[in-house]
C-alpha cells in the first residue's frame, strides 16, 4: 500500500521531550481514575477538515495540495480512505467522524450519488478490518448544494425537504454498515435572517417532523446509534434555530423529542453563542444530554467559526472535569472539529496540528482528574448552598412550602446575610492545579 505521509508513527516521549513530532501527555495506556487515557479521550477524526480542506475561504483559493489528490473525484474519494487509515495509525487515533459527501462526492443526480457512497463506504468498511479504528458517527451535509440555500428541513420548498430526507436515510444506513455509534444532526442552515419572508412556525414544526421520521428510522433499520444535535448559533443565518443547548432543550421538549436526542456540543459554537465551552457542557450535562465534543476552538477577536485546533488549556481542563462529572460520554468522544490554518499548508502541518490538540486535552484530563478526586469546587459548592440542607432551605428544595409561608418567614428574617462568592480564591486554586500537575 502507497504511503502518502512522509511522517513517522508518533509516539509518548514525555512531557521534556523536544521532539515536535511526539506526544508529551497523551500517553494512552496511562491510566487516570481507572481507565485508560485512551478510554477517556477517544479522538476523532474529522474527515472533512482534514482530507477535504485546501485552505481557502472566503477571500482566497487553495493553499494546500495533498498527496491524495486526484483529478478523478472518485479515484480521490478511494485514496482518502487508504491516507486517513494512514494517518490515523500513525496518530494513534481509534475514530473518525464524516458527512455523506465528505466520503463520496456529490454526483449530477440522487442516485448516483448513493451509488458513489455506497462504492466507498464498501472500500472503507473493508480497508478498516483488522484495525483498530471505528465510526465515531456520522452525518449528512444539508447545507452546501444550493438546493438548501434556505435550509433543508426548514426549507420553504418541500422537495428540498424530501432530497434532505433522502440523504439523511442514506447517511443513517451507511453510518450503520460503518458500525457508528452515534447520529449527528447539525443544523447548518436551519435559521433565517429575515421574518419579512419567514414562517417560523411552520419552518420549527418541519425540523421536528425530520427529526421524528430520522428516529423512527433508526428503530426500523436497527441502527444502535445515539441521536446528537448539534447546536450553533450563527453563521450561516443570522436566527439559528438550535442557537445553544437551552434553545435546543426547549425545541426537544415542546416537541416531545427531549428522550431521543442528546447533544454533540463545540467549543466555537459555545464562544459564538456568548457562552464559555464548559457553560454548555454544563447545562447539557446537568440535563443528561451530553453526548459528545467538538474538540475546538475558535478567535475570540473574529466572529466566525475559525475552527482552530484546542490549545487553551483552561478550556480542556473545564472541559474534561464536565466530563468527569458526567461520568464520561457513554458513546461520544472528541472529534477534531478542526483544521490547520491557511498559510499552514504541508502535509507535516497536519500531524503537529493533531499531536497539539491532543496533548492539550490529554494534559487537561490530567488536572481535572485531580480536582475530581479532591472535590475542591464541588466542596466549595456544598458549603455555598448549605443553606438549602435544613430549615426553610429544605423545605424550598423540596417544593413543600407555599409563597405564603415564604412571605411570613421573610417577614420574621428580613436580614440576608450573604457570604463571599471566592471567585478569586478558587481561579487561584485552579491555576495551582494547572501549574502543578
Amino acid at each position: 500500500m502507497k504511503e502518502f505521509f512522509n511522517v513517522g508513527k508518533i509516539n509518548y516521549e514525555g512531557p521534556k521531550s523536544n521532539n515536535h513530532l511526539a506526544f508529551k501527555y497523551y500517553n494512552k495506556d496511562e491510566v487516570i481514575l481507572g481507565r485508560k487515557m485512551s478510554e477517556h479521550l477517544k479522538f476523532a477524526l474529522s474527515w472533512w477538515h482534514t482530507l477535504c480542506a485546501k485552505g481557502s475561504d472566503q477571500f482566497g483559493e487553495n493553499t494546500m495540495q495533498r498527496p491524495f489528490d486526484k483529478e478523478d473525484l472518485m479515484k480521490e474519494a478511494f485514496a482518502k480512505v487508504d491516507a486517513a487509515i494512514e494517518f490515523m495509525e500513525k496518530l494513534g487515533i481509534e475514530y473518525y467522524c464524516f458527512h455523506d459527501r465528505d466520503l463520496a462526492p456529490e454526483m449530477p443526480t440522487l442516485e448516483e450519488s448513493n451509488h458513489a457512497l455506497d462504492e466507498v463506504s464498501d472500500y472503507l468498511k473493508k480497508r478498516l478490518e483488522g484495525t483498530n479504528i471505528k465510526c465515531l458517527w456520522g452525518t449528512a451535509n444539508c447545507f452546501n448544494n444550493k438546493r438548501y440555500l434556505a435550509g433543508a428541513a426548514t426549507s420553504p420548498q418541500s422537495s428540498a425537504f424530501a432530497y434532505a430526507a433522502a440523504q439523511i436515510k442514506k447517511a443513517m444506513d451507511t453510518t450503520k454498515k460503518l458500525g457508528g455509534t452515534n447520529y449527528v444532526f447539525w443544523g447548518g442552515r436551519e435559521g433565517y435572517d429575515t421574518l419579512l419572508n419567514t414562517d417560523t412556525k411552520l419552518e420549527l414544526d418541519n425540523y421536528a417532523t425530520m427529526l421524528r421520521l430520522a428516529r423512527d428510522y433508526k428503530e426500523k433499520i436497527g441502527l444502535n446509534a445515539q441521536l446528537l444535535i448539534e447546536p450553533k448559533p450563527k453563521e450561516p443565518t443570522k436566527h439559528q434555530y438550535d442557537f445553544d443547548v437551552q434553545t435546543v432543550l426547549s425545541f426537544l421538549y415542546k416537541y416531545g423529542l427531549e428522550k431521543d436526542f442528546k447533544m454533540n456540543i463545540e467549543a466555537n459554537h459555545a464562544t459564538l453563542a456568548g457562552h464559555n465551552f464548559n457553560h454548555e457542557l454544563n447545562i447539557a450535562r446537568i440535563n443528561g444530554v451530553l453526548g459528545s465534543i467538538d474538540a475546538n476552538q475558535g478567535d475570540m477577536l473574529l466572529g466566525w467559526d475559525t475552527d482552530q485546533f484546542p490549545t487553551n488549556i483552561y478550556d480542556a481542563t473545564l472541559a474534561m472535569y464536565e466530563v468527569l462529572l458526567n461520568g464520561g460520554l457513554g458513546s461520544g468522544g472528541l472529534n477534531f472539529d478542526s483544521k490547520v490554518r491557511r498559510q499552514s499548508f504541508t502535509d507535516e502541518d497536519l500531524f503537529l496540528a493533531y499531536i497539539s490538540g491532543m496533548d492539550t486535552f490529554a494534559k487537561g484530563l490530567r488536572i481535572a482528574a485531580k480536582l475530581y478526586e479532591d472535590k475542591v469546587f464541588e466542596k466549595f459548592k456544598e458549603q455555598r448552598y448549605s443553606s438549602y440542607n435544613d430549615g426553610i432551605g429544605k423545605k424550598i428544595r423540596e417544593g413543600s412550602i407555599t409563597l405564603e409561608e415564604l412571605s411570613d418567614y421573610a417577614l420574621k428574617h428580613s436580614d440576608v446575610k450573604n457570604e463571599s462568592g471566592r471567585q478569586e480564591m478558587l481561579e487561584l486554586i485552579l491555576n495551582q492545579y494547572i501549574f502543578n500537575n
